[in-house]
């Protein structure tokens, strides 16, 4: 069901641009939800390559912050509204809960690769969903944060 939207002057149909705003505000709960279980793993993470592990989940984390930047601000400006908050994410987001037992450097990258397949496998249907709409700046947007987590992917494997 697309979200009701304001008006704009942007030449999208009023009904793209509230399917667009559902399509991100459900993307943005799992950045959102991916960023907090990074969180986790930085907090939480133990042995040997504490140091280095928990300084590269936190600058992932930084980095979801500025995916779910764009992608908020996208909602905005298609004439929605962000729904951002931690409660928002919770009830919306499709990523599997974190597993707070993790401890080791095993346990939390295959926990958090695991929930990032998720997340870049939503954003890469929103790629071609936002194109099919025939918007290709929601489009580029999403290609652009689906990048950057194909880059995590790869610091993860």
């Amino acid at each position: 069901m697309a979200t009701k939207v304001s008006k704009t002057r942007l030449q999208l149909p009023e009904n793209v641009r509230g399917e667009l705003v559902t399509l991100l505000n459900a993307r943005l709960a799992d950045t959102v939800d991916y960023a907090l279980q990074l969180k986790q793993a930085h907090w939480n993470v133990k042995g040997r390559e504490f140091v280095a592990l928990h300084e590269m989940f936190d600058s992932m984390a930084t980095e979801l912050q500025g995916h779910a930047d764009l992608i908020a601000e996208r909602a905005v400006q298609l004439g929605g509204q962000a729904h951002g908050t931690l409660q928002s994410a919770a009830t919306h987001t499709t990523l599997p809960e974190y597993p707070l037992e993790a401890r080791g450097a095993v346990e939390h990258l295959s926990a958090l690769a695991e929930r990032l397949a998720v997340l870049a496998t939503a954003v890469r249907a929103a790629i071609d969903t936002a194109d099919g709409r025939g918007d290709k700046d929601t489009a580029d947007l999403f290609t652009e944060v689906s990048r950057g987590l194909d880059k995590q992917m790869w610091y993860l494997e």
